[in-house]
C-alpha cells in the first residue's frame, strides 16, 4: 500500500477529527507544477529538462505556505493532547483522588495508556509525512529547499520530532512498562547510557525514523537534574537555566528577559514557555538512582546557599545597607 493511501486512511479512522497535511493536496501542487513546465518546455522547444527551476512560483507560492500551516496545526494539536494526558498523569493532592475514583469506575488507566499510544502514532506518521512530501519536492525540483524548509521549520519550533512533549511521552512509557502496568507505546524505547556515564533516550521507529535524545546539560556537563526544555528544544538542569539566564531560583525561569538566549544554540525568546520535564525527571530519578542522591545533596546545599545571597540582598536593598 502506498504512503498517501496509507496515511490517509489513517487519518479517516481517527475518532476525533485532527488536523493532518494534506498530502493529496500537495502532491497534486509538485504534479500541477512539473507539467505545467514540461508544456512551456514543449512551446519553447525545449524537451531535455525533466524538473521545475528551483525557484518555482507556483511551488514556492502555494506549496510551502500550505505546508508550514498544515504543520502548525498538527504540532499545536500533539502539544496540548500530549500535555493534557501527562497532567493527568501526574496529578496531585485532592484532584489524583478524584481521577483515581473515576480510573476505578471506568478502568480509565487503560484508556490513558491507550491515548498515549494514539498520540504517539499521531506524532510519528505525520513526521514521516512531512519528510516524504519534503524528499518529493527536491525530487521534482532537483534542489535541497525541502531540506532548507525543514531547518526552517526547526527554528520555528514546529518540527514534530523536536518537541519536548516528545520526550516526555518516551519517558512515560518508560515509567509505565517499569511499574506493575504492560504497556507498548514504542517499540525499542530505552534509557541508555554510554561507558562515561551520559544518558540518553533512544527509540526506533517504524519507517527508518529514529530518535535519540542526549540528557547531558550542556552547562554543567552532567545528566540533567530537575530537567526544563527551552522552546528550542533544548533541554538543561533548572538551575543551570537558571544562571545561565541570569536569574535567581527564587524568581525562576518566569523571571527572564524576554530576549534571553539558548544558552547552547543562541535562539532569543527561548525561556517564555519553557518546559518542566516532570516524566524525564521521574524516569531519571528512578534508573540512575546513586547519581541522583547524590546531585540532590549537592543541589540542595546550592540552593540554600543561592535562597540565602537573595534574601540578604534583598533586606540590605531594603535597608539601603
Amino acid at each position: 500500500m502506498k504512503f498517501c493511501k496509507k496515511y490517509q486512511e489513517y487519518m479517516q479512522g481517527q475518532e476525533k477529527k485532527l488536523p493532518g497535511l494534506g498530502f493529496k493536496k500537495l502532491k497534486k501542487i509538485l504534479k500541477k507544477c512539473r507539467s505545467d513546465f514540461h508544456s512551456d518546455n514543449a512551446i519553447d522547444g525545449l524537451h531535455d529538462t525533466q524538473t521545475c527551476p528551483h525557484h518555482c512560483p507556483v511551488c514556492d507560492g502555494t506549496f510551502f505556505p500550505s505546508l508550514l500551516k498544515e504543520m502548525s496545526a498538527v504540532v499545536a494539536c500533539f502539544n496540548k493532547r500530549a500535555q493534557k494526558l501527562l497532567e493527568l498523569h501526574l496529578a496531585s493532592g485532592f484532584r489524583k483522588y478524584i481521577i483515581w475514583f473515576k480510573a476505578k469506575l471506568q478502568n480509565n488507566h487503560v484508556t490513558l495508556i491507550q491515548e498515549g499510544k494514539d498520540l504517539i502514532t499521531y506524532a510519528l506518521i505525520n513526521a514521516v509525512a512531512i519528510r516524504k512530501i519534503l524528499k518529493k519536492y527536491d525530487k521534482v525540483h532537483y534542489s535541497n529547499q525541502g531540506q532548507a524548509f525543514k531547518s526552517q521549520a526547526q527554528s520555528k519550533h514546529i518540527e514534530i520530532l523536536q518537541s519536548p512533549w516528545l520526550c516526555e511521552l518516551m519517558a512515560f512509557h518508560i515509567n509505565l512498562s517499569e511499574s506493575k502496568v504492560k504497556s507498548v507505546l514504542f517499540e525499542g524505547c530505552n534509557l541508555t547510557s554510554n561507558g562515561d556515564g551520559q544518558h540518553s533516550l533512544t527509540c526506533e521507529l517504524f519507517d527508518s525514523i529514529k530518535v535519540d535524545i542526549d540528557l547531558t546539560c550542556s552547562i554543567c556537563l552532567d545528566t540533567v537534574f530537575d530537567p526544563v526544555a527551552l522552546t528550542c528544544g533544548h533541554i538543561f538542569c533548572y538551575m543551570c537555566a537558571c544562571l545561565a539566564a541570569s536569574v535567581t531560583i527564587v524568581d525562576g525561569l518566569k523571571a527572564v528577559e524576554p530576549k534571553a538566549k539558548c544558552p547552547l544554540c543562541r535562539e532569543g525568546g527561548v525561556y517564555e514557555g519553557a518546559i518542566h520535564l516532570d516524566e524525564l525527571n521521574i524516569l531519571l530519578s528512578r534508573s540512575c538512582s546513586e547519581y541522583w542522591k547524590a546531585r540532590l545533596q549537592t543541589e540542595r546545599v546550592e540552593r540554600i546557599r543561592h535562597i540565602k545571597d537573595y534574601w540578604d540582598s534583598q533586606c540590605r536593598a531594603f535597608l539601603g545597607v
